[in-house]
């Protein structure tokens, strides 16, 4: 847990010029203006700066920190959740990929790409980790790569313990949200079944998820060890499975490809693939023509 630094907000919020930023930001942010601000500060304190933005009277709208790098989107990030609580303040990673290569991101970095984005469609203020965010800190990266447009209004797979649910049902579902089953899970997106125990590992845990059924009625729920797959303590918030990929291989998407294909024959080992639902390495390379509309990080 990061240690709580909160009143050092407190400190900071009454001096004069952080005062005047505050009030300059906050008409920043209207329609009607155009200014812009610099404001000239070390770097460390920058974090206490953007947390005193983030909680001032009347802010409705979260803060985007843009950051040079990834790993300054990390030490920030990091730095803001001992100031404001831990669960609003998100990352926005950018790909470890180019987006033409023909390689897919990491699971885990999709996985938190969207959960970002669903806070940010369909906040859940019951459940602070699923919450509004206060802050989103991003690389420039990031906030300039074009992603599919809607994948904040993807459902995660989610069930609670005591949840009625068929487990064939609960398989494909994160099938369709780009799970590969394995014998055994000891990677981010994948899922396993064995007997009436389901195993999954959202890309957003550190740990993977043991559902054990007795019929259709999720008994329990725990988190468990990818090195002895020896279970843990029960996971509260039960499973929370955003999906694995950024271009999900829908009805729309297979005819899309299937079009593409007689189109541009170079393409044809790729295409095939993704006309017969089969999840492939750098398929998101053709997101802007296959999906159906690219939006920014802002929109």
């Amino acid at each position: 847990m990061s240690p709580t630094l909160t009143g050092l907000l407190d400190a900071v919020a009454p001096d004069p010029a952080v005062v005047e930023v505050v009030r300059r930001a906050r008409l920043t942010g209207t329609a009607s203006a155009t200014e812009a601000l610099d404001v000239t500060a070390p770097s460390s304190y920058y974090p206490m700066l953007l947390g005193t933005l983030a909680r001032a009277e009347g802010a409705d709208r979260p803060v985007l920190a843009v950051t040079a790098t990834a790993r300054e989107a990390e030490d920030l990030a990091g730095s803001l959740a001992s100031l404001l609580p831990e669960e609003s303040v998100a990352e926005f990673p950018g790909w470890e990929t180019l987006p033409h290569e023909r390689l897919s991101p990491s699971s885990d970095t999709v996985g938190r790409r969207l959960g970002v984005l669903r806070r940010l469609a369909h906040p859940d203020p019951s459940d602070p980790a699923t919450g509004p965010v206060r802050v989103i800190v991003a690389p420039i990266r990031a906030v300039l790569q074009p992603v599919v447009k809607g994948l904040g209004d993807l459902a995660p797979v989610s069930v609670q313990q005591g949840d009625e649910v068929s487990m064939e049902d609960l398989v494909r579902r994160l099938s369709g949200a780009a799970y590969t089953r394995t014998d055994l899970v000891d990677k981010r997106g994948q899922l396993a079944v064995r007997g009436g125990i389901l195993d999954v590992f959202p890309p957003t845990e550190e740990h993977p998820v043991r559902l054990e059924f007795w019929g259709d009625t999720v008994e329990e729920i725990r988190w468990f060890k990818v090195a002895d797959q020896r279970s843990l303590e029960v996971a509260p918030h039960g499973l929370w499975a955003p999906p694995c990929r950024e271009l999900l291989l829908t009805d729309e998407v297979k005819d899309r490809a299937r079009v593409l294909r007689d189109q541009h024959p170079e393409l044809l080992d790729l295409l095939d693939k993704l006309v017969e639902g089969i999840g492939v390495e750098g398929m998101e390379a053709l997101a802007p023509v296959l999906a159906d509309g690219m939006e920014l990080l802002v929109d």
